[in-house]
């Protein structure tokens, strides 16, 4: 699976509109979020801030009427932006309570790229990668012990136990929420997840024997081709606890599940979405 570094230029281009376009369209939905109310589809869409023992995390809240299992998810590496929110409300509608965060809060708001970004762009990309660079397992077991402990303080979200899905960089955050917190996290899903087996001491994939969540991954066939043997490692890694994942190969690019990607695949990313409601159903009780 790749790492972050791998990742194929244009993540953030939607070739709908221009690079131009896309910033503008994110600093125009990033400021327009806050009005608390329910839209048509019954969801009321909220900027929030979740304290955590370095600050305040600027996160998108999404909820229905009454309490819901909640669900954190975890951008990719560009960050909390308009395609994230979209997909923050979707899964709301699905029946869930959903915290949509910015990772990278310690150092910037949301949205963190300007209206000019261009992931193709060295200096853009350079940047990016310098708050990624920020985020340390410490600062992650925080952060995302302090978004459980966020949602279940909330009314809207119910005593269920919670999921986590994560695209890209945030396919590692969510095995490492999983392991931290098996006594909340139910489910956890990753999606063209980067760096999850690594031959370091640290790699992701030996957190499986401390994970009780059902956990599927999403793999993107262009980083299975890099690194075939991943899938295998990580398979093989839950299937010695006794709590089998679910490792699968997309036919689809690093990227595929995000609009706006140049890799966005939409019957691919169609298919994962079933599976990640699937998952949810079935663990988020």
């Amino acid at each position: 699976m790749a790492r972050d570094d791998d990742m194929p230029p244009g993540i953030a281009h939607d070739p709908k509109i221009s690079r131009r376009g896309f910033g503008l369209a994110s600093l125009a939905v990033g400021s327009a979020v806050a009005a608390p109310a329910l839209a048509e589809d019954g969801i009321m869409e909220m900027d929030v801030n979740v304290p955590t023992p370095d600050g305040t995390c600027d996160a998108a809240f999404f909820h229905g009427k009454g309490a819901k299992p909640g669900v954190v998810m975890i951008p990719d590496v560009v960050g909390l932006r308009p395609a994230f929110r979209r997909m923050g409300r979707r899964l709301a509608t699905a029946g869930y309570s959903v915290l949509v965060i910015n990772p990278y809060y310690r150092e910037k708001k949301a949205p963190v790229v300007s209206e000019t970004f261009d992931f193709a762009n060295q200096e853009d990309r350079a940047a990016v990668f310098a708050l990624r660079s920020k985020l340390t397992n410490a600062t992650i077991d925080t952060d995302t012990a302090a978004f459980v402990d966020w949602l279940a303080k909330n009314h809207h979200v119910s005593k269920a136990k919670m999921g986590f899905t994560g695209y890209c960089m945030g396919g590692a955050i969510v095995m490492r929420a999983a392991a931290i917190r098996p006594d909340r996290v139910g489910a956890g899903a990753s999606w063209h997840g980067g760096g999850l087996t690594t031959d370091k001491p640290d790699s992701p994939h030996l957190l499986a024997p401390k994970i009780k969540a059902k956990m599927v991954f999403g793999v993107a066939q262009d980083d299975d081709a890099k690194q075939p043997e991943s899938k295998t490692i990580l398979k093989d890694a839950f299937d010695k606890t006794g709590n089998p994942a679910i490792v699968e190969v997309y036919k689809a690019n690093h990227g595929w599940c995000v609009p706006g990607s140049a890799a966005y695949n939409e019957a691919e990313a169609e298919r994962a979405w079933a599976e990640l409601l699937k998952l949810y159903k079935g663990a988020l009780v």
